[in-house]
């Protein structure tokens, strides 16, 4: 049940992605900092349980639908979906030699605490794999480590859907 969820969420999610992504700068509004959403594209992955039954108090698996659901299931086959782990604190990164965050995706949004840890309050920024990020506070650069796992193998065995406009 989890692969099936993975696999037909990550299609969408590249797609979606992909549409976010802006080509031009009239993509922008003009007041905003937020994105235009064009109705084209395919339809989000509906992540629903089946509910509870009638007269029945239904558990978290049954009534969970979205990221929610996808993270319960993983839970359920014994999968972390999510990872929280932390990142290694015990040095400043450098352009020459960054903190690598592993990530399965091409951007990642991190939260520093400094070296050593918890030296100045979080802050978060987004990492994407095209360049390095630094820290504002401390200095410390991260660089995206993209790793290739159970997503690949998902997009790899679903269907491709492409789109003619």
């Amino acid at each position: 049940m989890f692969r099936s969820a993975v696999r037909a969420a990550r299609p969408a999610v590249v797609a979606a992605r992909a549409s976010l992504k802006p080509r031009a700068p009239s993509a922008l509004r003009a007041l905003h900092t937020t994105l235009r959403v064009s109705d084209s594209g395919p339809a989000p992955p509906q992540l629903f349980g089946e509910g509870g039954k009638p007269g029945q108090v239904p558990s978290d698996v049954e009534q969970a639908t979205g990221l929610e659901r996808l993270q319960l299931l993983g839970e359920l086959e014994g999968v972390k979906v999510f990872d929280d782990a932390p990142l290694d604190a015990s040095r400043i990164g450098t352009k020459a030699d960054p903190i690598l965050v592993p990530s399965y995706d091409v951007e990642r949004i991190v939260g520093c605490t400094g070296s050593p840890a918890d030296s100045h309050d979080v802050l978060w920024f987004n990492l994407t794999q095209e360049r390095q990020a630094r820290c504002t506070e401390c200095g410390s650069v991260y660089a995206l480590d993209v790793q290739s796992g159970p997503l690949e193998h998902a997009t790899a065995e679903a269907p491709q859907v492409h789109h003619h406009h």
